[in-house]
C-alpha cells in the first residue's frame, strides 16, 4: 500500500509523444506542475488496453490543463510502443497518443507498485501522484476491468481542491461543489444539508 507514501521513483526507456525514444525518462523529472497520473496496463496489442489508452489520449488536454502529466508503462519494449502508437486504431493500434510510454521490461516498476501478476504482466494500476511525490489515489483493477478515465479526473479535482482550499472532499463530489471543513462542526454542517443527496 503506497498511498500516502513517496511514489517509486524509476529511469527507464519511454516513447515520447513525438515518437522518439528517451532512453533516461524519469518519473520525478516527469511529473506535472500539479502532479501525474502513472498508470499501468498489461500488454501492447490486447483488448482492453487500446480502449484505456485512447481514453487516456483523449481526455489529454483535461489532465494537462490542471497542471497534471500522463504516464503509460507496461513490460513492453520501447519497439512494441512504437510499433502499437504507429497501428492505427482500426487495426488494433492506439495512434500516435500525446504522453509518454514507459517501457518495464525488467518489470522492476511493476513490482515496485505491487501490480505484477504472476512475474508476467502488470494489473490496470492508477496512481495519483501529487506535485511533491506522495501518492494521493491508487486504484487497481484485475485484467478484464477497464478503469474509468473520468473517474481519475474527479480524483486529480479533489486532489487538487484539497490541497488549495484545506478542506476534504466528501462521497461523489466534483469540481464547482461545495467541501467539507475537517472537524466535526464541519462535517454536521454539510451532511444537514447534503445528506439526502448522497
Amino acid at each position: 500500500m503506497i498511498v500516502t507514501k513517496k511514489a517509486p521513483d524509476f529511469t527507464a526507456t519511454a516513447v515520447m509523444p513525438d515518437g522518439s525514444f528517451n532512453e533516461e525518462f524519469n518519473l520525478y523529472e516527469n511529473i506535472g506542475e500539479k502532479g501525474a497520473v502513472l498508470f499501468f496496463y498489461p500488454l501492447d496489442f490486447t483488448f482492453v488496453c487500446p480502449s484505456e489508452l485512447i481514453a487516456f489520449d483523449h481526455r489529454l488536454k483535461e489532465f494537462t490543463d490542471r497542471g497534471i502529466s500522463v504516464i503509460g508503462c507496461s513490460v513492453d519494449s520501447q519497439f512494441s510502443h512504437w510499433a502499437w502508437r504507429e497501428t492505427p486504431v482500426n487495426e488494433g493500434g492506439i495512434g500516435r497518443v500525446g504522453y509518454p510510454l514507459v517501457a518495464d521490461l525488467t518489470k522492476q516498476i511493476a513490482r515496485d507498485y505491487d501490480v505484477l501478476l504472476d512475474e508476467a504482466v502488470a494489473l490496470r494500476g492508477s496512481f495519483l501522484i501529487d506535485k511533491d511525490g506522495t501518492v494521493r489515489h491508487a486504484v487497481i483493477n484485475d485484467l478484464p476491468l477497464g478503469r474509468n478515465i473520468d473517474e481519475m479526473l474527479r480524483m486529480v479535482d479533489a486532489m487538487l481542491f484539497t490541497n488549495e482550499h484545506g478542506e476534504v472532499c466528501p462521497a461523489g463530489w466534483h469540481a464547482g461543489e461545495e467541501g467539507m471543513k475537517p472537524d466535526m462542526d464541519g462535517v454536521a454542517n454539510y451532511l444537514e444539508k447534503h445528506a439526502d443527496e448522497l
